[in-house]
Formats: C-alpha cells, sequence, structure tokens
C-alpha cells in the first residue's frame, strides 16, 4: 500500500534558481531485444544513460522512474521505434528535453566466403537519442573492425606486406524523413577496408581473406576518404563523424585518421 504521509522531497523548491541540463541515471544493465534492418529481433544485453533536464525551481528528479521505464515491458527497440523510448523518459519525468544513449554488442550473421561455414560476428552499436524543446534527433554509431593492409609495406617488400586489424568507427544522423540503419554503416564500412573480419575461417576461406587484403592495401588516410566519398554522395544522411584506427602490426602505436561533416 502506497504511504501518502512520506515527504516527496524531490518535488520540493529549490532556490538557488540554476537549470540542471542533463540528470538522471548512467552505467544500468538492461536485457533488450534489438529488431535489426531484416526486421529481425535479437537480444543482448545493452548499457543505458537515462537523462532529462531539470527547471531551475526543482530540487530533483525522480531517479527510479527511469528505471520503472524499462522493467515495465520487455524492452524491444528498433532504430524506427527507439524514439519512442525517448518520448517516454520526456513523459514519465515531465521535461520537455528528455535522452537516452544505449550502448550494446550487435551481432550479424556472417557467411565465410568459400565454404559458406555461418558464424556470428560481434559490432559495438550506440545510439543516441534526443528530445530538446520537443524536437527530436537519433545519432547512431557502429565500431566495425576490419583488416587493413599497408600499400607502402607492400610497394617496398620483397616477401609480403604488414597487416593489421583496424576499427573504423562511423557516427550518423539521417536526414530529416530518411532512415539509416546500423547494417548499411557496417556495409560500408567493410566495403572499404582491406578485408572484412568473420569469426569461422577455413583454409580455403583465410586463402581468399589473406590475397584479398593483399589485393585492396588502404592507408588509415585512403580507408577514410573512401567511406567519406559514399557518405557524402548519400542523400540519406545529413552529418556524419567518421574515424579509422590501424593497431599497426610492426609499431607499438596507432595510425589514426578522421572526418567530420555537416551538410
Amino acid at each position: 500500500m502506497k504511504n501518502t504521509l512520506l515527504p516527496d522531497t524531490q518535488n520540493s523548491k529549490d532556490l538557488r534558481n540554476i537549470v540542471i541540463n542533463q540528470v538522471g541515471i548512467k552505467d544500468i544493465l538492461h536485457p533488450i531485444n534489438f529488431v535489426n534492418r531484416a526486421n529481425e529481433s535479437h537480444p543482448s544485453v545493452a548499457n543505458f544513460t537515462m537523462t532529462v533536464k531539470l527547471p531551475e525551481n526543482v530540487k530533483g528528479t525522480h531517479m527510479s522512474r527511469f528505471v520503472e521505464i524499462l522493467n515495465d515491458d520487455e524492452c524491444n527497440f528498433s532504430i524506427d521505434s527507439f524514439m519512442d523510448l525517448v518520448q517516454r523518459v520526456a513523459d514519465r519525468l515531465d521535461s520537455s528535453d528528455a535522452q537516452i544513449i544505449v550502448e550494446f554488442p550487435f551481432f550479424r550473421n556472417k557467411k565465410a566466403p568459400s565454404s559458406g561455414v555461418q558464424s556470428l560476428l560481434d559490432y559495438k552499436a550506440t545510439l543516441t537519442g534526443s528530445i530538446v524543446d520537443d524536437k527530436s534527433e537519433l545519432t547512431i554509431k557502429v565500431v566495425v573492425p576490419v583488416t587493413s593492409l599497408c600499400p607502402c609495406s607492400k610497394s617496398i617488400s620483397k616477401y609480403g606486406a604488414h597487416n593489421q586489424r583496424s576499427h573504423i568507427t562511423i557516427e550518423a544522423k539521417a536526414s530529416e524523413g530518411e532512415t539509416l540503419y546500423l547494417e548499411d554503416l557496417i556495409d560500408l564500412a567493410e566495403k572499404k577496408a582491406s578485408s572484412e573480419l568473420y569469426a569461422i575461417l577455413k583454409r580455403d576461406d583465410e586463402k581468399i581473406v589473406t590475397e584479398r587484403a593483399y589485393e585492396n592495401p588502404a592507408f588509415v588516410e585512403d580507408i577514410v576518404r573512401d567511406i567519406a566519398v559514399e557518405l557524402n554522395s548519400d542523400k540519406k544522411i545529413n552529418y556524419y563523424c567518421l574515424e579509422s584506427e590501424n593497431f599497426e602490426s610492426i609499431h607499438n602505436h596507432s595510425a589514426y585518421a578522421s572526418i567530420t561533416r555537416q551538410k
């Protein structure tokens, strides 16, 4: 039974007259079902940060309401429906400004290039949904692991070329009326790398992947420029921040490049 005699301290007046831009909960883990581009549901575990704007005259927000929203029903969402969850936060906390940042491993079933053996490969995905003065904005980000092979090493070496694993990170916002999926960004990153990765490779597959990388050498500069060309021509995208980090196999440092553009 609810005890209505207990004081509601959060709703008491605050006299300092200072707006808090973001207040809420951070780093809460919760199971989700993420619905992908093909309308398939995939279970995962996500890290949530959920905040709202607090008016200058209110002492505190109701922290438990954020957790209640996650536990009301099964936490199912897609790129198309994620902003509905952000709106629920704004409505439940009586705020015109709300934000959810959710990070989770996103898995794709991939077939090896020769044997066709199937395996799951994981990508780090981040969705950031914001409502500011009742205006919605969604940013999606994905970190794509790939292989890069050094063009310089290939041109000067007698026996081969050094290669390394690389991380291509693409953060993007869709143009008004358009939808941008995680898979769109993953496909683009893998296409522009020396080779994409697979969780399982048989011998014939390994031969193909190794030779594919050798035939497609790319500096870190080449990777970001090649991807930027595609992003610049894609009318679905009005903003992107693109990074590539090559974890060098013959140096104790990474090679890095970044391009940001607001259309």
